[in-house]
């Protein structure tokens, strides 16, 4: 079964959005209708905000308005403020207190994803209904920008440029006229986009005794950070982990992992000041397999501004750890950070002509809603993304899920 009927269910023709709407407001919508006497429910106009999560009853002869949202009714007359009629009707929107730091804690995978996702998918499905919403007929100037509103969204230019051909084709062939009909074929084809051939290849290279992860990203991305609370995931079950910081070029990073090593307990290798990065992550390498390490993660410098010296420093890392673990490194993990868009996806490519990367980190990920890169980066590098930062806290960070991305990227759509 495909990634598409994985989603949204097997062999799925009619309208994703107008199933989903009315389907999962019937019951609702039932229940405002009940609220009102029969005799008057010819006066009733019931109506659906595809942007919100709410429903619109009009009633013509009293010039009043019930809506109800996030399951609140609210009545809504001229010249009148908002008052709560009742609280709670749908039974679908309970209030709690906060979270403590402990509850976050424990958050499950999925709730993480939603949470993180919550700016992408409020940020990239509703510009698009908004598009699709201001467009009455598909003409030359619908799909010219359209793909501009794809950029823009930080899908890529090469996602923009074929998914606005291929839905150029699929509007001559369904003889589409409205905007709307196109919805769905927008989101199979950034369905298929990112399903490719299947092979998604997101798990890690762990291995059964020793495996050796070797971070790479520029500056500020949030490579340091994610080592330490990889460290700390990987402690939490049970493995015995080790830092080394290879960073030798800033005082500060060493520092910052140093700090990171103390707060999960974890040991960490360093070099004297302006050591050579290459004899730090020798000295790394030998004492992990004495002390019976698991999880060895190396932090590098990320001076991407000066490429030639970069190369050959990574080089030179890679010669000297495969001197002692000949199939290693197990994972090249390229940090990007989400919210930089299109220059992370500049970053990829320049990183990949640099070293061989295996995947990729992707921070920052729950403060910004340019997740689309995550679709440009597949297209145009088919690099996966195998983590995924969910935010500040010492456990946020997971293995990437391609279904569960996808979801968050296109609930606004649907």
């Amino acid at each position: 079964m495909g990634l598409f009927d994985r989603l949204f269910g097997k062999n799925k023709k009619e309208d994703i959005s107008e199933e989903l709407v009315s389907t999962s407001k019937q019951t609702d919508k039932d229940k405002v209708l009940n609220f009102k006497d029969d005799d008057k429910k010819d006066d009733l106009a019931v109506s659906v905000n595809p942007l919100r999560n709410d429903l619109l009853v009009e009633n013509h002869q009293e010039n009043t308005f019930v809506t109800l949202r996030n399951g609140q009714m609210t009545e809504i007359s001229e010249n009148d403020d908002e008052k709560p009629i009742f609280e709670d009707c749908s039974n679908s929107v309970e209030t709690k207190e906060p979270k403590t730091e402990t509850e976050n804690l424990q958050e499950s995978d999925e709730e993480k994803y939603h949470r993180t996702l919550k700016k992408t998918r409020t940020g990239f499905g509703a510009r698009l209904n908004a598009f699709l919403a201001n467009f009455r007929s598909i003409d030359e100037d619908f799909f010219e920008d359209l793909e501009e509103m794809l950029i823009l969204s930080d899908v890529g230019v090469l996602v923009a440029a074929n998914l606005t051909e291929e839905l150029r084709y699929e509007a001559r062939l369904e003889n589409a006229k409205r905007p709307e009909d196109l919805k769905q074929v927008i989101i199979e084809k950034l369905v298929t986009i990112y399903e490719k051939d299947g092979e998604f290849n997101e798990k890690l290279n762990l291995q059964e005794d020793l495996t050796v992860m070797l971070f790479i990203g520029v500056n500020g991305v949030g490579k340091t950070t994610s080592i330490g609370k990889l460290a700390y995931k990987y402690q939490q079950e049970g493995k015995k982990v080790m830092l080394v910081a290879a960073d030798t070029f800033r005082a500060g990073a060493v520092a910052q992992l140093v700090e990171w090593g103390k707060r999960v307990n974890v040991p960490v290798v360093t070099g004297a000041e302006k050591a050579d990065p290459g004899s730090v992550v020798y000295e790394g390498i030998e004492r992990a397999i004495q002390e019976g390490v698991d999880i060895l993660l190396i932090d590098t410098a990320g001076r991407l501004q000066n490429k030639d010296n970069l190369m050959a420093e990574l080089e030179k890392i890679g010669r000297i750890i495969k001197r002692v673990v000949p199939d290693a490194p197990h994972e090249t993990l390229l940090a990007l950070d989400a919210s930089t868009g299109q220059n992370a996806l500049v970053q990829a490519k320049e990183f990949s002509k640099i070293a061989p990367v295996t995947g990729i980190v992707l921070t920052k990920l729950d403060g910004t809603g340019k997740g689309g890169v995550v679709l440009a980066i597949r297209e145009e590098l088919d690099i996966p993304v195998k983590l995924i930062g969910f935010g500040e806290k010492i456990n946020d960070i997971g293995a990437f899920n391609s279904e569960r991305f996808m979801q968050g990227l296109l609930e606004g759509l649907i």
